[in-house]
């Protein structure tokens, strides 16, 4: 007995080759419990090789919100380092911390470690699970419409149909409101195949900033197993324009100015154009006044173009991200004057969609299955050139560009990664 455990201690720094000479020696009873031990190690070393996770090492705070998305489907952990490192506020800002708290809600088994100032983040992925009934406070340092789209994209590939309060501000002048989400959004996911049945958002109730209030309920289906790779370079003729202008715990005069303003330089192009009214009141009028207006423009291809903005007293956060917000209110007149402008200038830059829209798109097409895609865009938007330059990192899709310089418009066309809906068929 003594022998035998003489040789478990020295072959316990040999290599695993020099274990198989202890099977052959012969300790009667002994022999059994050899093996177990052997087999016992060799698992355990197996275990804690598998166990290792390999990040990706990212730094500074740009496209966060893309790489934590790209990070999720791709099943990539990552290390995001020096977060405004040399910012007067270091470390993640109120909405980034939030939108880590929501992949936490639609993701199971995902691990976020954040350090003491904020300047590193940590993130391993796990499993989207989608769900139910599930409820988020999106605070008020960015508007619901950030969270949104990448709702949107994780909804598509979860275990179950998603279905998600989200609450705080639903229009400000940084981020695309919920009516240009509901209204140019959700069309653009039905290009790729996805079912219109369950697609859906209702606003509950409207908020601005700076002290929100509004309440959305957004319902995402499951794709059966992957998108659907298209050819959309027509961008075709606008035949239609429509919009809402809102306002909240103001007249309701201001919706009327906006829309005047706004009529008087689109109608001289075109006649068929309808801008609602959506005067909230009392508990659906969030806690702080303001108004805006959202325009889209259809065409005769099926595109929808949109712009928007809204008014609304400044959040009183010391940070210069937001300074743009510090403003007094502009008048209804001039908000409308300036949307309507702003609308004529995206039809004009041609593309399929708006610039807003130009990574979400890039994002779908690289979703799709192993087939060419080709769509076609106006003058590239920095956040489009940094989806692309994300997407070809983490997903391992290029895209192939022509510029059209008698439109000024770019092609772009790629083969995509061949993203299935996996999760559905975890137990």
């Amino acid at each position: 007995r003594n022998l035998f455990f003489c040789l478990f201690l020295v072959s316990s720094s040999f290599p695993p080759s020099l274990h198989t000479f202890f099977f052959c020696c012969d300790f009667s009873g002994e022999r059994a419990y050899i093996i177990h031990i052997y087999m016992w190690r060799q698992r355990r070393k197996t275990r804690n090789k598998m166990g290792k996770v390999s990040y990706m090492k990212l730094k500074g705070s740009q496209n966060l919100r893309i790489r934590l998305l790209l990070a999720t489907l791709s099943t990539k952990s990552i290390i995001i380092e020096d977060i405004r490192a040399d910012a007067t506020w270091p470390g993640l800002r109120p909405h980034e911390v939030s939108f880590l708290r929501l992949l936490e809600k639609v993701c199971d088994d995902c691990v976020v470690e954040i350090n003491e100032t904020g300047t590193k983040l940590k993130y391993k992925p796990g499993i989207i699970m989608g769900g139910r009934h599930l409820v988020h406070d999106c605070g008020v340092s960015r508007s619901i419409s950030y969270f949104l789209e990448p709702l949107i994209v994780l909804g598509l590939f979860g275990k179950k149909p998603l279905t998600i309060r989200l609450k705080g501000i639903t229009n400000d002048s940084k981020d695309p409101s919920i009516d240009t989400f509901r209204s140019t959004t959700l069309p653009i996911l039905k290009q790729f195949g996805v079912p219109a049945e369950g697609l859906e958002l209702k606003i509950e109730s409207r908020g601005v900033a700076p002290k929100g209030g509004g309440e959305v309920v957004l319902s995402v289906p499951m794709v059966p197993n992957s998108l659907k790779a298209i050819k959309w370079v027509d961008e075709g003729l606008v035949k239609r324009i429509r919009g809402v202008s809102f306002s909240t715990r103001v007249s309701v005069q201001f919706e009327n100015t906006m829309i005047h303003a706004a009529r008087g330089i689109l109608n001289p192009f075109l006649s068929d154009v309808h801008i609602f009214t959506d005067h909230k009141a009392g508990a659906q009028a969030g806690m702080s006044p303001g108004y805006g207006i959202s325009l889209v423009a259809e065409t005769t291809s099926g595109c929808v173009i949109s712009v928007d903005t809204a008014v609304s007293y400044s959040r009183g956060e010391d940070d210069a991200d937001l300074e743009d917000d510090r403003k007094d209110l502009i008048p209804a007149e001039e908000v409308g004057e300036q949307i309507a402008s702003a609308l004529l200038g995206e039809i004009k830059q041609g593309g399929v969609v708006d610039s807003t829209h130009q990574g979400l798109l890039f994002l779908l097409c690289a979703l799709c299955p192993k087939d060419v895609s080709e769509v076609r865009v106006g003058k590239l938007s920095p956040y489009g050139i940094e989806a692309l330059r994300h997407i070809r990192d983490f997903l391992g899709v290029k895209f192939v560009m022509k510029p059209d310089a008698s439109t000024g418009t770019v092609n772009l066309m790629c083969l995509g990664s061949g993203f299935q809906n996996l999760s559905r068929k975890v137990s």
